[in-house]
């Protein structure tokens, strides 16, 4: 199935197009604000993974912003859906690291090659460990509370991408 352009596309499917990407922006736009909110207001400093958790948040925003200017907005949902899979990736990796799973550099388990590294690694970490849960709502981190909105909008944007034009 071809993905349509915003000139082949009808007036009604330009409409429905822009609410689904509004939606999938206004969902990326809450969970950075509710970062930032934690951050700043909450005192919670961010680790490491969390900070690049944001990245695909304000990739997306951008996007999207600019599909109801000049990108087209079936190409800026599809962009928005692959840069929602990758921030799920790297919610998904922060969650094995808070479980135990994997280990990451920002733990000082990576990249310490003699007991000098490992030391110059803690030495340098700003903010705390990666594997350190500094929140959770029903035994889920905000790692994983964002890895299950990530998928949830970047399903969202499938949906907005392959529904049939006269659906819903």
């Amino acid at each position: 199935m071809a993905i349509q352009t915003d000139r082949s596309a009808s007036p009604a499917r330009l409409a429905s197009d822009q609410l689904v990407a509004g939606a999938v922006l206004l969902g990326s736009a809450a969970l950075l604000l509710g970062a930032l909110g934690f951050q700043y207001l909450g005192g919670l400093a961010p680790c490491p993974l969390c900070v690049w958790q944001r990245v695909p948040h304000a990739v997306v925003i951008v996007l999207l912003l600019s599909s109801f200017f000049r990108l087209s907005t079936r190409l800026a949902l599809a962009l928005a859906a692959l840069a929602l899979l990758v921030g799920a990736g790297i919610a998904g990796y922060h969650v094995g690291v808070e479980q135990g799973l994997l280990t990451s550099s920002c733990d000082g388990g990576l990249g310490a090659t003699s007991l000098e590294d490992l030391r110059a690694q803690v030495m340098a970490q700003s903010g705390p460990a990666c594997s350190q849960v500094a929140w959770s709502l029903f035994g889920v981190s905000m790692a994983g509370w964002n890895l299950v909105a990530s998928l949830g909008l970047a399903a969202l944007a499938v949906f907005g991408l392959f529904r049939r034009p006269g659906a819903a």
